[in-house]
């Protein structure tokens, strides 16, 4: 299993704003959905297919613009963990030029108690 995942995505009239190109709020948007399908696809190979990750951090910077009918490359990949806090990465790539680039913080909650669970440093593994 490859820990990157990665989608096309075509931006459209609803991507774009005042200024005529994609919205900043929409690359927050995107950097969460991004995520959450990447879960959705390898959380049955770990031991917590049951639990939800809760973002706490992040940081996202803004290299180049992107317009209407622009084709954009989305790739994201969990890096390795921080105490609590998984870190993870999500590459936007126009023309092969990256456009923008996320880091963010995520801590994983158990479902049911609503607490934070300590995953191990090597849980990565569980994935490759």
């Amino acid at each position: 299993m490859n820990l990157v995942y990665e989608k096309k995505i075509e931006v459209t009239k609803e991507h774009i704003d005042q200024n005529n190109h994609v919205n900043n709020v929409q690359y927050v948007h995107w950097v969460e959905e991004m995520a959450a399908e990447h879960w959705e696809t390898v959380k049955e190979k770990t031991d917590y297919p049951e639990d939800v990750w809760m973002l706490v951090d992040h940081h996202i910077q803004y290299k180049k613009q992107v317009y209407l009918g622009d084709v954009i490359i989305v790739k994201t990949y969990p890096k390795e963990p921080e105490g609590i806090r998984q870190p993870r990465k999500v590459e936007f790539y126009c023309n092969e030029q990256l456009v923008v680039d996320s880091h963010t913080l995520w801590v994983l909650f158990d479902k049911e108690t609503r607490k934070i669970k300590r995953l191990e440093h090597t849980w990565l593994d569980q994935l490759k």
